[in-house]
């Protein structure tokens, strides 16, 4: 598969970024879904590049829209031998990013919605340099049973999802929150009574503090 590639946003005011946000879209979408969350988050983390890569291979499930893994077979080891197959990719994207902004590994925040989220979480929780953050929103953790053996860092998670998603249960954030903090990482979560497959207002503005929070950890890049 080739490499990734998509829209990129900011930083807001110019100059060198300090961090860099890649924010994953959802099945049947790409990367320009995503890139217009980049100026609202950019009110708190201001010195961040956005970046939202399409996903590797064509929606199997209509003419337009990219995924990351086929979702015609959702029995949990078929799910897992997708994002398996797609990880390294990202983490190629990752790499080369940084690479390009001048970045660490470490000054890297990792957002996705949905099948994006899956892969925020399946790909961020493996990386050999942790992230320095994941937001994880209407997702599910792929392959809970291998974490413990996989985990390579703890970086916190944020977890936001609606109660009234019909796309993705809102159980399925709560069993990957409960299998976060069973394997020790540092777990925040929403769940919006009413919402249905998608980010509200308190979505995006509990990610902002998130990323703001994840941002002033950081030391200064060199």
């Amino acid at each position: 598969m080739a490499a990734l590639e998509g829209p990129r946003w900011g930083p807001k005011h110019g100059g060198a970024p300090k961090l860099l946000v890649v924010l994953l879209h959802g099945y049947g979408a790409d990367g320009n879904d995503l890139i217009d969350l980049a100026p609202h988050w950019a009110q708190a983390v201001p010195e961040a590049l956005f970046v939202s890569p399409h996903a590797p291979l064509p929606c199997e499930a209509g003419p337009y829209g990219r995924q990351w893994f086929s979702l015609q077979d959702r029995s949990p080891a078929m799910l897992l031998a997708g994002a398996q197959t797609a990880r390294p990719l990202l983490d190629t994207f990752i790499a080369a990013e940084c690479r390009a902004a001048g970045l660490p590994e470490t000054h890297v925040v990792l957002m996705g919605f949905s099948q994006g989220a899956m892969m925020a979480l399946f790909t961020g929780l493996r990386r050999q340099t942790a992230p320095a953050a994941i937001l994880a929103y209407s997702g599910r953790l792929i392959g809970p049973d291998l974490l413990g053996g996989e985990i390579a860092g703890r970086p916190p998670v944020l977890i936001v999802h609606g109660e009234a998603d019909q796309v993705v249960p809102a159980e399925a954030s709560r069993a990957a929150e409960a299998a976060l903090r069973e394997a020790g990482v540092p777990v925040e979560s929403l769940y919006a009574p009413g919402l249905a497959h998608g980010i509200d207002d308190a979505g995006l503005n509990v990610g902002s503090l998130f990323l703001q929070r994840a941002a002033s950890t950081l030391p200064a890049s060199a």
